[in-house]
């Protein structure tokens, strides 16, 4: 701002002060921005905030909020500022980038090398997002699945305190997936993950759940299931009509707050319920029966097309499962493996 002095020339304080100034004010701006608008508005200031701000110091500090592009707002121009980020080293450009090549884009390798440098700088869910692409064999065949590297990433995120991943690890745990099977283990480790998702509600609410309907909605409202940036913009993205995956015959994962699409036919899971849903991950079957599935599966016997007797219809509410073409499937939305 320019001010009069005694002498009657005017002087720019602004002008005055020294670049590592500046350019530590917009980092914190940037590490605190809660959205890209936030972070650009400033950088169109003037034409040394603008060069000041794409300084590499200042992309580096960019948090997740402030590189939270909309699908609709995608263009060259925003794919050249995720690059910029990129290329100054931030570890969450790396992640956002990374999914969306691997997924929108299709860039397979380049979207998998980009999240692999995120993971290298211990980033819990570029971890566990390269775990669900070994599990599910994104992005090739059913027979690249690497289940030993699927387990080996999980459980470094798992380590890294990610909820889904610990989750994902109990379960393989249980049912000797990519890991030596291990029933009591993966029991303690689904009760290491629930408690872990209840600790983070009574950290976030004063007053306790008081039941499970109390417990589900408070884990939506603070944030436990909140939407990752790149998740919406993939939710947004696929949500576009000429983005659609379905005219291709593939599936997006049910959990509304994932956003990851098929690679290739019947790479999800299927509830083993209804048959109705899919989903890319344990972590978002769980998080979808707690908050819509549940009241929404319908018996097995339903989806298979056959009439059932009123006992049989008792029997399973109650949970007992029934032989199906050779295969015993668990009522309860469960998922086949």
């Amino acid at each position: 701002m320019k001010k009069p002095t005694h002498g009657g020339t005017r002087s720019d304080l602004f002008e005055s002060l020294h670049d590592d100034i500046v350019i530590s004010i917009l980092c914190n701006l940037s590490s605190t921005a809660s959205s890209p608008s936030d972070f650009i508005a400033i950088l169109h200031t003037c034409k040394r905030l603008n060069k000041l701000g794409l300084h590499p110091l200042v992309l580096s500090k960019a948090c997740s909020s402030a590189l939270a592009i909309r699908a609709k707002n995608w263009c060259e121009e925003a794919h050249r500022f995720l690059k910029l980020c990129v290329n100054a080293g931030n570890t969450e450009a790396y992640y956002i980038l990374g999914m969306i090549r691997f997924y929108c884009l299709q860039n397979r390798a380049s979207g998998a090398s980009l999240m692999a440098k995120a993971a290298i700088k211990s980033h819990a869910l570029a971890l566990y997002s390269l775990a669900l692409i070994q599990f599910n064999g994104s992005g090739g065949k059913k027979n690249d699945k690497d289940l030993h590297a699927g387990v080996a990433l999980c459980t470094r995120a798992a380590c890294l305190g990610h909820t889904n991943a610990l989750r994902e690890l109990a379960h393989c745990l249980q049912d000797g997936y990519g890991v030596r099977k291990n029933i009591p283990k993966g029991r303690h480790l689904l009760m290491q993950a629930n408690a872990s998702e209840f600790s983070f509600v009574v950290k976030n609410k004063s007053k306790p759940p008081s039941n499970e309907m109390d417990f589900d909605s408070q884990l939506v409202n603070h944030g436990s299931i909140q939407m990752h940036p790149v998740n919406r913009f993939m939710v947004e993205w696929f949500g576009l009509k000429e983005n659609n995956v379905a005219c291709q015959g593939l599936r997006m994962c049910s959990n509304k707050a994932c956003g990851r699409p098929e690679t290739r036919i019947n790479e999800f899971r299927r509830c083993s319920g209804c048959g109705k849903v899919k989903y890319c991950s344990r972590g978002c079957q769980a998080h979808d029966w707690r908050l819509h599935h549940k009241v929404e599966c319908a018996p097995v016997e339903e989806w298979m097309g056959h009439a059932i007797d009123d006992v049989e219809e008792e029997e399973n509410m109650n949970g007992v499962d029934y032989v199906v073409d050779d295969r015993t499937v668990g009522i309860l939305g469960g998922i086949e493996i």
